[in-house]
């Protein structure tokens, strides 16, 4: 991990809040808090949830250390309060849907179970953690969708925000790409490293010639050379071309060339052409400069023979969206399940520890549907749509599996930590379960989410009882 998350990775409320439960003797109570998301990213039909390991592993270790407590005593907390502070630890419970799984609006993603001071101080970190790591582990999959097979690079720790490119790199992993530029990243998160050269390279040389030979000669088993310094096809090609066919002499061949301006369709063509008429097939095409999920379906509709695509800004700032709406909200308290009402009928909370369902045919694929539950409810057999009641779904000819596990109990890990790679490879699992209409760029279809018959009562039960 490379932010050293200690207890004051958190908003002022928190403590605020938190201060005032210590207190006032209600330190020992118990709440539940729900983690979702009220609209997907990038007006797609669907989110790949990033980032839990990440969080299991930082409420493992996380703790007020000297430099936190003798700051909040600068800042003027309780005596006593402090004292607390100083031998937290999270001790609650986790309820989670697996990561890489796909995920959608309303229906809880992550629960918290603990007493309420731990729930509340966490809040802050496990929002910022869940909501850029799924955020950019969505807008990975959709690249990886366009780009089908080919490969994916992520080049975006230079234009990310701040240490944000850390961890980008692991949820692109998680999203469908290959491998980064990221060394810190690879380092920690064993992810596959890729890079080639910068133009300053090849600047720095007298001539591009000598440039891409003293390249090769240094790395003749894994040379991908820029060819767009100075001029493309009058310049770069013709000199690579002479590079590789100076190392076929010696029994070796370059791997690729990469192109980062220009009409990247047009010279992807005519690179190809001229590499192939010097019997060069086996040379790969890269391409680069501000790509795009959209950018990466134009050019492979335009029959742009590529390869590999290498995605930096777009990618690790999660652009155009910046950031997901996910929310941390209380659904049960000293004993009783809570509520949050709002004349904007969308922001109602639901109730209670949950339990989520998602609804498979008999040939395993998804429907299009999750439906959620109270927790400890027995079989669900139809589904309401959370607004709109009189709208329902029959489950009773469907499979339905159960989602949200738990993961964390009494603040210890209950399972081994998976490696990014198994989680990138559930993820590619679960993703060819979906329809492709849910897969759409343009108009994807909606994925259903209901509620339980006694979900809608409770919540309808509370409206009325705090509308009084």
């Amino acid at each position: 991990m490379m932010i050293n998350y200690t207890g004051t990775y958190t908003d002022k409320y928190q403590l605020a809040m938190s201060q005032v439960y210590f207190l006032k003797g209600q330190k020992e109570t118990r709440a539940v808090f729900d983690y979702f998301f009220r609209k997907l990213p990038f007006n797609g039909g669907y989110a790949i949830f990033a980032g839990l390991e990440d969080l299991l592993h930082t409420l493992d270790i996380l703790r007020f250390d000297k430099e936190d407590i003798d700051f909040l005593k600068r800042q003027g907390y309780h005596p006593d309060f402090i004292r607390y502070l100083e031998k937290f630890r999270f001790t609650g419970n986790v309820y989670s849907s697996k990561e890489g799984d796909l995920v959608f609006p309303v229906r809880p993603v992550l629960q918290i179970e603990a007493n309420i001071i731990e729930a509340q101080i966490i809040e802050t970190l496990l929002l910022n953690i869940l909501n850029f790591q799924t955020l950019i582990a969505t807008k990975a999959s959709r690249m990886r969708q366009a780009a089908e097979s080919r490969n994916l690079i992520d080049f975006g720790l230079r234009r990310a925000q701040g240490p944000g490119g850390y961890y980008a790199s692991r949820a692109a992993f998680i999203g469908g790409f290959d491998s980064t530029s990221n060394v810190r990243a690879g380092r920690d998160y064993d992810i596959p490293l890729s890079g080639t050269m910068a133009h300053s390279f090849i600047e720095s040389y007298d001539d591009e010639l000598s440039a891409f030979t003293h390249f090769t000669e240094v790395y003749p088993n894994d040379c991908v050379l820029v060819v767009d310094t100075y001029d493309t096809l009058k310049s770069g090609i013709p000199n690579a071309i002479a590079v590789a066919k100076k190392m076929e002499g010696k029994g070796l061949r370059l791997n690729g060339i990469r192109l980062d301006s220009g009409d990247l369709a047009y010279l992807a063509k005519e690179s190809r052409r001229r590499l192939d008429s010097a019997g060069l097939n086996y040379v790969k095409i890269a391409v680069s400069n501000q790509l795009d999920e959209y950018i990466i379906k134009s050019l492979l509709e335009q029959q742009a023979p590529i390869d590999v695509f290498g995605v930096g800004t777009s990618l690790v700032t999660g652009y155009p969206d910046a950031a997901l709406d996910g929310v941390y909200k209380l659904a049960f308290a000293n004993g009783k399940p809570r509520i949050k009402l709002s004349e904007n009928v969308s922001k109602i909370t639901l109730p209670y520890r949950k339990q989520v369902f998602r609804i498979h045919d008999n040939n395993g694929k998804f429907v299009g549907a999750d439906v959620v539950t109270i927790a400890d409810e027995p079989e669900v057999d139809i589904m309401y749509h959370p607004m709109y009641p009189l709208k329902s779904l029959s489950l009773i000819k469907h499979i339905k599996e159960p989602l949200m596990q738990k993961v964390m109990g009494d603040g210890l890990r209950l399972n081994n930590p998976l490696s990014l790679s198994e989680i990138a490879q559930y993820s590619r699992n679960r993703l060819e379960k979906l329809p492709e209409e849910y897969k759409r760029f343009d108009n994807p279809h909606i994925y259903k989410v209901g509620i339980s018959k006694k979900m809608q009562s409770e919540r309808d039960r509370l409206i009325d009882e705090f509308k009084k």
